[in-house]
């Protein structure tokens, strides 16, 4: 299964060029059972890796484009009736599926937004006064572009504090590039991918499972508290690290872990995923954010505040 995983990695870097990181972090998500925000600029390959990582992976795939007119019902389903029976049907929307590509989603209004809130926590959708539970295993990769504001509606933190990872995309180097256009001069970059997924559901359910049962020493634990505990001290932040953000870090660097091949976590899984899943937690204050600081430099320097465990 280990080594499934990988093979995921390596088809993704070999379609997504330059951003081999950036795909690490999204495969930490996937085995941590956590949902993915992706940021960048356009045309870096945020959608291309959804959509890459979707057919890799086993199970049903579905593309929501979020725009300004979208409505609740378009994501969870609906209510048909059926004058025949005079009954009512329900109709699930395109959220019922285990991998789901929230496309620009901060494009469509808050009261749209929060119909993610309970299927993204709760791995369920309410319609109609029924529950009903979503397939599982169940993957939410957003995507939304940080420069760009105008019609668009930032994401309020309950909404962010969701995501377990905040990926950054950038532009990829100079050689990444050039392989990138060799690829399309080609059209062979689609052709790479295999057409049967690299992860079966089975698979998928193992991995996370496996990932859960990796050990946490008392001291790491006591670190990521102490972690959490020095970012609601920093004068640069009106809002720290909260229990879930916690939690959260904990998830990933046991993904983490698991990725190098280990059944136990030490400070340098800890380290490797605390800028992914706290930088969209943490809440700078008003004279920081004007003077450019950033929620990356703010966590570099609670990282060199806190003793590492021994």
């Amino acid at each position: 299964m280990h080594e499934a995983i990988r093979r995921v990695y390596t088809q993704l870097c070999s379609v997504i060029r330059g951003q081999d990181e950036a795909v690490r972090h999204v495969l930490f998500g996937l085995l941590a059972g956590g949902h993915v925000l992706l940021q960048g600029v356009p045309g870096v390959g945020k959608t291309s890796l959804a959509k890459a990582l979707a057919r890799l992976c086993g199970g049903s795939f579905r593309r929501i484009q979020f725009t300004p007119d979208l409505l609740p019902t378009d994501i969870v389903g609906n209510a048909v009736f059926h004058p025949s029976g005079e009954r009512y049907e329900i109709v699930r929307g395109p959220i019922f599926a285990n991998v789901v590509l929230a496309d620009e989603v901060n494009r469509t209004p808050p009261k749209t937004q929060a119909a993610l809130l309970e299927a993204m926590e709760e791995r369920q959708v309410t319609l109609y006064g029924e529950t009903l539970p979503l397939p599982h295993p169940f993957f939410v990769i957003a995507t939304q572009n940080p420069i760009e504001y105008e019609g668009t509606y930032p994401l309020p933190e309950a909404q962010l504090d969701r995501f377990l990872l905040q990926v950054e995309m950038d532009y990829p180097p100079l050689d990444a590039e050039v392989e990138l256009l060799t690829d399309h001069a080609a059209d062979g970059a689609a052709d790479r991918l295999p057409a049967a997924a690299e992860l079966t559901l089975e698979t998928w359910r193992a991995l996370c499972r496996e990932v859960a049962r990796v050990r946490v020493q008392p001291s790491i634990l006591r670190y990521i508290a102490e972690l959490a505990h020095a970012t609601r001290s920093r004068p640069e932040l009106v809002l720290g690290a909260s229990p879930r953000a916690a939690t959260a870090l904990l998830d990933a660097a046991r993904a983490a872990a698991y990725w190098d091949g280990r059944d136990y976590v030490i400070p340098d899984d800890v380290q490797a995923v605390i800028h992914p899943v706290w930088r969209h937690r943490l809440q700078l204050n008003p004279d920081a954010a004007l003077e450019g600081v950033r929620t990356d430099e703010v966590i570099a320097r609670v990282l060199a505040a806190v003793p590492v465990p021994r």
